[in-house]
């Protein structure tokens, strides 16, 4: 018998793709999965179908986090509220949420 391999997620036409956009959010990330995975799923089923639906846990940052800057260019700067304090800052960027931080908890910037 054949060794099992996962199959990965396939992507809708419609869907947006999430890339971590710095090192910082691809360990977050991995961290927030390991201890919350229901939540980090939620949250990549809400992002990659909506990500600037503004509601009262998805909405963009206010004051200084309000804005990013990658590679020159500036960009709206959200943040999508999970459970147990867990934040997802991002941008989009074409047909891409770019991850900025992962916050498995709620981050100190934003209290």
């Amino acid at each position: 018998m054949a060794r099992a391999t996962p199959v990965p997620r396939p992507r809708r036409k419609d869907e947006y793709q999430i890339v971590c956009a710095t090192r910082t959010a691809e360990v977050g990330w991995k961290n927030l999965v390991a201890t919350q995975r229901n939540a980090a799923v939620n949250a990549w089923e809400f992002l990659t179908a909506h990500p600037l639906e503004r509601l009262p846990k998805n909405h963009r940052l206010k004051g200084e986090l309000g804005h990013v800057v990658s590679n020159g260019a500036v960009h709206e700067q959200w943040q999508h509220e999970m459970s147990n304090g867990a934040r997802l800052w991002f941008y989009v960027k074409d047909d891409m949420v770019m991850l900025v931080q992962v916050h498995t908890h709620h981050p100190n910037e934003t209290k």
